[in-house]
């Protein structure tokens, strides 16, 4: 295979094309010509690496904020301990607790996750302890649960805050005793299942008012990690930014690049959604662009924020 010649040489080749083009007077009709070739030959953009950013456990950020959110999952990663993931939605509470499993011991396990706001009390039971054939309509065959499929792993309890109050009774058990029943079963079964839990919601005002209950409350809270909202992360919005527009354009296979009016209503803007919300508006943007982000390629929200 032959190399390819070197960019002063295509670029020198190029500008005698152009002169003897000029000179024949045929430039017009090769300009379009020119211009469809130059957006094929055009490289497709890599995904970008979390590496190539500031950040650590697949997570951009060098906000101080962000720096003790590392610092503690990197110290409390390697125990068994139950930890307690705090933040508003979008903030990221299942990267946490992945970071937290591939950091851990159980790594070459199971992570299972389940959003405890997303099932009724009854069916969220069988999802995590597990049912025996005919214990309920429906149930066609006996099912493990997360508890068992998860054992020597991590199970990650999101939206920890939702859940039934009948349900976190049960829940208290297993962690008590390490060992699940599942639905319609006399017997119980020995489970090893590292916790992560998550809310947006405080769950110790909840405590207080029988909303949750403390004894639960005080079994998960071994460790707190709480997470920032973006507006609090001074610094990490252009990282995320160029990460995030990268990372999309490469999905897309395009090059993509902010105009300074974009950047500067993302900048200002308080994102209430957190990092959610962001990806949500840059993926929107990239499909909208023609390959320079601009004002007019952003949600009529942010169009009013510069």
């Amino acid at each position: 295979m032959s190399e390819l010649p070197a960019p002063g040489d295509l670029e020198r080749r190029l500008e005698e094309l152009l002169r003897e083009a000029r000179r024949a007077g045929r430039l017009p009709e090769l300009v379009p010509a020119l211009e469809r070739a130059l957006g094929e030959a055009t490289p497709v953009p890599l995904a970008p690496e979390a590496g190539e950013f500031p950040g650590r456990f697949g997570m951009i950020g060098a906000s101080p904020a962000m720096e003790r959110v590392f610092d503690l999952i990197e110290r409390v990663a390697p125990s068994d301990v139950p930890v307690l993931v705090l933040g508003e939605t979008g903030t990221g509470k299942e990267l946490v607790a992945r970071a937290l499993h591939q950091g851990s011991r159980r790594r070459g396990k199971l992570f299972l996750a389940e959003n405890c706001a997303a099932l009724p009390a009854t069916l969220l039971e069988s999802e995590l302890f597990g049912h025996k054939k005919g214990s309920f309509t429906g149930a066609i065959a006996d099912r493990p649960g997360h508890f068992v499929a998860a054992d020597g792993g991590t199970l990650f309890l999101d939206e920890v805050g939702d859940m039934p109050l009948e349900m976190q009774v049960k829940l208290l058990r297993v962690l008590e005793q390490g060992e699940v029943r599942p639905v319609g079963s006399n017997k119980t079964v020995k489970v090893d299942v590292r916790l992560v839990a998550a809310t947006n919601k405080d769950l110790a005002l909840m405590a207080a008012k029988k909303g949750f209950r403390e004894d639960l409350y005080y079994r998960l809270n071994v460790v707190k990690i709480e997470l920032p909202p973006l507006r609090e992360r001074e610094g990490d919005l252009p990282h995320l930014l160029r990460y995030l527009v990268a990372k999309f354009a490469a999905e897309s296979k395009r090059r993509i690049e902010f105009d300074a009016q974009a950047q500067s209503a993302l900048c200002a803007y308080p994102w209430p959604g957190n990092v959610r919300q962001l990806e949500n508006e840059l993926r929107r943007a990239v499909a909208l662009s023609r390959g320079r982000i601009g004002l007019e390629d952003l949600s009529q929200e942010l169009q009013g924020t510069r």
